[in-house]
């Protein structure tokens, strides 16, 4: 299978390039000349690098303790905890700022609780706030990225270490940090990616002169002056940045070299002191407070007004509900092939800079490219929803093969040589050895890549009319007439639909999974 894998990973790799570098070459195209970069060009380069590499290094590390704790601990609801946990990185980013507005804004709850206590209060907006929102949207990814990291350390090492009397230090030291250098640069990198091409946090929570992105400042040529020539050239200095982390990523990256297991159920000996539980509880408290805490004041205002909703409103949810299922299982096709071919490590970092493309390029530019290419053949409404499903997966591809490409890996490195001695080939080799392997990692990427188009409010808004209208448009829409209280009711139903997604996707492919 891994063979037949390379001519179907070269398609996915076409397809991802045309969508990346192709609506680049579009925008360039239809520019008039590439001017110099001015000092607010500048300034927002140097925000922009800042602020991802703040957010990436705080998620990362913030989110190693919580995956440990919930990789050494059992406890009831732990399956509902983790899915909750994912919810941030699935909102759409306006609802989730509204969120976040309500707890650390002016008159939130933090600055409330300091108020009570004698102390100033503090403003969310600039660094600190974008900043803070990025930790927000991207320590469940982190979590879960890491997580799949430690629960693919086979169980028979824990069983070992148990056997030699190692202690939590030992642990870590053979078996744990092994496991974080080669999950974390990914992870990182991933993060990193993000945040460098964010926009919606950017523009609501930054904005100023001080504290401009590429991404905006993009947004303000296309939106503002519609220079496409100073487009294209900042498009092209975020393309570099994030080549340039994915090249250092894969550098930095290392292989555990634990080898194979027998697929047991893991039992932590080392876990079981007073301290370590208190410990993990603590991670897992804290945590939860962040995260879920901004979800509850959205609840209390969205909830009332759910079952007064418009017409309008659940339709949009439909058309959603299609666009997210279909992106899902368009991943399949991107993500799967091209993880199998660089488990085979041959011509390894051209898939993986191929499955990484999309995080590189901006999806404004994307979007302008994809209309200004089709806008001679196609009225823009009548592609609205097939182009919305290309680019979600396509956009989805670098989360979903990141967590596919090491237990891959894994399956080659432990059953490759097996397998080809056995002549086992094809749909047979992809049914027995590989598909077990990756049915949990494969469900996250299945429920991730649905969740994150469910919510997407990218190309839509660029190409649909009133007939094609995805439940984040609507949700847009809503505010933008100053019908909060239906907007609150919209963004409950969009959080209730991408969970459920997720939870779909997720469950899936942890139930009965033998590895």
């Amino acid at each position: 299978m891994a063979r037949r894998a390379q001519p179907i990973a070269a398609l996915s790799a076409a397809v991802v390039l045309a969508l990346t570098l192709g609506t680049l070459a579009a925008v360039f195209a239809r520019a008039s000349g590439l001017p110099e970069l001015g000092p607010a060009d500048l300034a927002a380069l140097r925000f922009t690098i800042l602020q991802a590499t703040m957010s990436a290094i705080l998620s990362a590390a913030l989110a190693v303790p919580v995956a440990r704790a919930l990789a050494r601990r059992r406890f009831p609801g732990r399956g509902i905890l983790i899915t909750l946990l994912g919810a941030p990185f699935i909102l759409p980013v306006i609802v989730a700022v509204l969120g976040l507005l309500a707890v650390f804004g002016r008159a939130g709850l933090f600055n409330r609780g300091l108020e009570f206590l004698g102390l100033p209060p503090v403003t969310i907006y600039g660094l600190q706030g974008v900043v803070l929102a990025h930790v927000f949207f991207n320590l469940p990814l982190a979590t879960r990225l890491i997580l799949q990291g430690w629960l693919s350390i086979p169980a028979e090492r824990f069983r070992l270490a148990a056997s030699l009397s190692m202690g939590p230090s030992e642990i870590a030291r053979f078996l744990e940090r092994p496991m974080l250098r080669s999950v974390l640069p990914g992870t990182v990198t991933a993060i990193f990616l993000i945040c460098l091409t964010s926009f919606a946090v950017a523009l609501t929570l930054g904005g100023g002169p001080r504290a401009t992105t590429i991404e905006l400042a993009i947004y303000q040529a296309f939106r503002f002056d519609f220079d496409l020539g100073r487009a294209a050239a900042l498009a092209s200095v975020q393309f570099v940045l994030c080549l340039l982390a994915v090249l250092l990523a894969g550098r930095a990256a290392r292989e555990t070299g634990f080898g194979a297991g027998l697929d047991r159920q893991v039992e932590r000996w080392d876990a079981g002191s007073v301290w370590l539980k208190v410990q993990d509880a603590a991670a897992l408290i804290l945590v939860s407070i962040f995260l879920l805490l901004p979800l509850g004041a959205l609840l209390e205002a969205g909830l009332p007004r759910l079952a007064t909703l418009p017409a309008p409103v659940w339709e949009s949810a439909l058309r959603s509900l299609a666009v997210a299922v279909s992106s899902a299982v368009l991943i399949l096709v991107l993500a799967l092939p091209l993880a199998l071919a660089a488990a085979r490590r041959r011509q390894a970092g051209l898939w993986e800079i191929s499955a990484m493309l999309p995080l590189t390029a901006s999806s404004l530019v994307t979007g302008t490219g994809l209309f200004i290419l089709l806008r001679p053949f196609f009225a823009p409404g009548d592609v609205a929803l097939p182009v919305t499903v290309l680019v979600n997966a396509a956009m989805a591809l670098p989360f979903a093969y990141r967590s596919l490409l090491p237990p891959a890996r894994d399956a080659e490195t432990d059953f490759g040589r097996l397998a080809e001695s056995l002549g086992m080939t094809g749909l047979a080799r992809l049914r027995l050895v590989t598909l077990p392997r990756l049915r949990r990692p494969l469900g996250f990427a299945l429920g991730l890549t649905a969740a994150l188009s469910m919510g997407d409010l990218g190309v839509i808004a660029l190409f649909a009319g009133e007939e094609t209208a995805t439940l984040p448009l609507q949700l847009y829409r809503l505010m933008g007439a100053y019908r909060m209280a239906d907007a609150a009711g919209a963004a409950v139903l969009l959080l209730g639909l991408s969970l459920a997604l997720f939870w779909v996707f997720d469950r899936g492919g942890r139930v009965n999974a033998r590895a």
